[in-house]
């Protein structure tokens, strides 16, 4: 049974992305086999399908860290043939086949049931960097803070991390900020929730080791000065949650917000997640994430495509999520 899919691959002039014909055979080890429907584009997906960033570990390489579908065949106690799932994260992608194929064999621990809300195409809309961004916000709500203690803010905005977490926070009455480098993304970004757009310029400098107060909580998918900028500038007793890097791994910071003000940073690891948080993120989002909204940030391309939205979104040009459609 042959299938498309894209394929990594490393060679002495350097690593290479293209679309290939592939087996069942040539699939990796797993006891569940899954016929995917659809995927979709991340940014660690366009780090992986350049090569910019080492994030594939093993080649050659099927990327896509997210996918959805339904179950061809199992040897798990927990699937069987025809039931509908999703998967995020596990290292697929990255040392394991991903999502860029007719086909995935994967572990049945790493998948989660696709929840009754959501179709396949509307899960990989959502995706690791919707997954991601509703993790973010219940690690804040964990935290203790809440829309009456002040406003929010997100980094990123027009990504797909940040286009989730402004429509996720405006749901539950926050006031949020959204930081962004595309003023052209204004009326895009009011239509999710935000109440206030600032230019991420603002944010991306060195600055100072303790700002002016501006907010209690955020979700940073940017790292680097921008974090440190978001740290500085945090409540008394607010938190910061942080899911990215796309300035940069490194956090140019002092330790005064922490001791001085009591914030909080909040790390925020979707690939390792326990599958009992995957499952809470994943029912919160089917309660909480509007559909009018997940649909106006979302768009839809052919395997065929996934290369160049790859290098697109490395590049900043792509807004919002980016589905896959597989077959």
């Amino acid at each position: 049974m042959q299938f498309k899919a894209i394929l990594v691959e490393k060679k002495d002039t350097g690593q290479s992305a293209a679309l290939k014909q592939l087996g069942v055979d040539d699939l990796m080890e797993g006891d569940v086999l899954v016929k995917v429907s659809h995927s979709t584009v991340n940014y660690k997906d366009g780090l992986a399908l350049t090569g910019k960033v080492p994030v594939v570990r093993r080649f050659p390489m099927v990327p896509g860290i997210d996918f959805a579908g339904v179950v061809e065949s199992s040897s798990h106690p927990d699937w069987r043939s025809g039931d509908a799932a999703v998967l995020n994260g596990w290292g697929v992608g990255e040392t394991h086949f991903g999502g860029y194929a007719g086909y995935a064999c994967v572990k049945g621990d790493w998948l989660v049931p696709l929840p009754k809300a959501f179709t396949p195409a509307q899960a990989m809309a959502i995706g690791t960097a919707g997954y991601t961004a509703m993790l973010a916000v219940i690690a804040i709500e964990k935290q203790g803070v809440t829309p009456a203690d002040g406003p929010a803010v997100v980094t990123g905005a027009a990504g797909g991390v940040g286009s989730v977490a402004i429509a996720l926070l405006a749901k539950h009455g926050w006031h949020v900020i959204a930081s962004t480098g595309r003023p052209e993304e204004k009326a895009y970004l009011e239509g999710l929730g935000a109440a206030e757009i600032i230019d991420r310029q603002e944010l991306s400098e060195k600055g100072r080791p303790l700002g002016k107060e501006r907010w209690i909580a955020g979700v940073d998918s940017v790292g680097s000065h921008t974090l440190a900028n978001l740290l500085s500038m945090t409540q008394y007793r607010g938190a910061i949650a942080a899911c990215g890097l796309a300035q940069g791994m490194d956090l140019p910071a002092s330790v005064a917000p922490f001791i001085l003000r009591g914030v909080a940073l909040l790390g925020v690891d979707s690939v390792m997640a326990a599958k009992s948080r995957r499952i809470e993120a994943w029912d919160r989002l089917a309660r909480d994430l509007d559909p009018a909204k997940l649909e106006a940030m979302t768009r839809t391309i052919p395997l065929e495509e996934t290369i160049s939205a790859g290098e697109a979104i490395l590049a900043g040009k792509l807004r919002g999520r980016t589905v896959v459609r597989i077959t």
